[in-house]
């Protein structure tokens, strides 16, 4: 399944240079070998990054080493074309690329970004980190703010994405213009 996600509020200072990557699914679907994966790769769009995620056909043995070891090939034998495919990506988009598979139910992504994110905190906040790091759930603030953010994600998916789609109503209203 093709998906394009766009995150964030389009426009202001901070996209002011970001080019428009609107459409990278289907760049890259025509980019992409068409042996890589059994069918369209997954594309998420944010502004620092591209993530492009395809689905391997299932071995014929089921185990843990037999996936383990097919992800390990398609990762080595695809590195300079994924490389090359990337470069041309980021000249286009402005944005790094980072590459991962589907094989089954498992979900493994090669190396990817982790971009920091600076907050202001107050105490309360604060005091909410330091006992998910005192109580050993996190290594570090940072750790713990990031496991909020994942946990607060996924028991608000469906808002979050109703409100995206909303967004996305508000933009192409907004990039229509009034009729004159």
């Amino acid at each position: 399944m093709t998906n394009y996600r766009r995150f964030g509020r389009p426009g202001g200072w901070q996209q002011a240079d970001i080019p428009d990557a609107s459409d990278a699914a289907e760049w890259f679907a025509g980019r992409l070998p068409d042996d890589w994966f059994t069918g369209p790769a997954e594309v998420e769009v944010d502004r620092e990054e591209i993530v492009v995620v395809g689905a391997l056909p299932p071995p014929d043995e089921n185990s843990d080493a037999t996936a383990d070891g097919r992800i390990a090939r398609f990762r080595e034998t695809t590195r300079g074309e994924r490389m090359r495919i990337a470069d041309e990506a980021e000249a286009r988009y402005g944005r790094k690329v980072a590459w991962g598979v589907t094989l089954g139910d498992r979900r493994v992504l090669f190396t990817h970004l982790a971009v920091p994110v600076m907050t202001r905190l107050r105490q309360p906040e604060r005091k909410v980190l330091d006992t998910l790091v005192d109580a050993g759930v996190a290594r570090s603030r940072a750790d713990a703010l990031s496991w909020t953010v994942k946990l607060a994600g996924q028991h608000s998916e469906a808002w979050l994405a109703e409100l995206r789609e909303a967004m996305r109503k508000v933009d192409d209203l907004r990039a229509e213009g009034p009729q004159l």
